[in-house]
């Protein structure tokens, strides 16, 4: 892996000043747009052999890429079901970095991450783990609303509950992300530079070979906001 990664340029220095009005906005107007039919058909393939498994404690790889992070998850976490989605189907096949094949409790699915979000809600599963490893960070100012916790289907994603973990080499991301659990009404939020003994993704390889700090912000979802936000979906 080269050590040539840029770290992320931007303008906006600190959190968004409009994040606390889009995230009041999604609270008060839940996300219903139209679930698509391969959404739905890629949930179902979960389902199917997530019961085959014998239904253990789940953990989403939300934004899988490559999957080598779904890779390393199920390898550290055997007795738990690790379903790694993304919605690119070119990065879900290109396996070139897996060291070897897929751990038996691993599952890899093409699908946009606020169908699957609901669509787990809908159908009762909840998270033990959920990670987002190092989404696109969109930058420009005027992108808060693509990043995760500006987008209107976060609220779903929060009501799954479990422990939710966000890495990023832009601490204004990680920033903004802490803000909107906690305005969630999540406790117990923990943003820090993170250095990892063992990087899980390309990217967080990428990023560590450039010199570049990492950080990340991680939460218990208290059984109180999953409620609220079950409500509100």
């Amino acid at each position: 892996m080269h050590a040539n990664s840029r770290p992320v340029t931007s303008s906006q220095t600190e959190a968004h000043s409009h994040l606390s009005r889009l995230v009041s906005r999604h609270i008060s107007s839940p996300y219903q747009k139209p679930v698509m039919p391969y959404n739905r058909a890629a949930f179902d393939l979960f389902v199917q052999h997530w019961r085959t498994a014998g239904e253990p404690p789940v953990i989403l790889d939300a934004g899988c890429g490559v999957g080598l992070s779904t890779f390393n998850l199920a390898a550290q976490f055997p007795r738990h079901f690790v379903v790694g989605v993304d919605q690119s189907a070119d990065r879900i096949d290109r396996k070139t970095q897996w060291p070897g094949p897929p751990p038996p409790n691993a599952l890899l699915l093409r699908a946009e991450l606020a169908d699957f979000w609901r669509l787990m809600g809908e159908a009762g599963i909840p998270l033990e783990r959920h990670y987002l490893l190092y989404p696109n960070p969109w930058p420009k100012i005027g992108h808060l609303g693509r990043r995760w916790h500006g987008h209107p289907a976060f609220p779903a994603a929060i009501a799954l509950g479990g422990t939710i973990e966000c890495r990023s080499n832009w601490p204004v991301y990680v920033e903004e992300f802490a803000m909107a659990l906690r305005q969630l009404g999540v406790t117990g939020v923990a943003t820090e530079a993170y250095a990892p003994s063992q990087p899980i993704t390309p990217f967080e390889i990428k990023y560590l070979a450039s010199g570049q700090q990492l950080w990340r912000c991680h939460a218990p979802i208290p059984v109180e906001v999953i409620a609220s936000m079950q409500s509100n979906v």
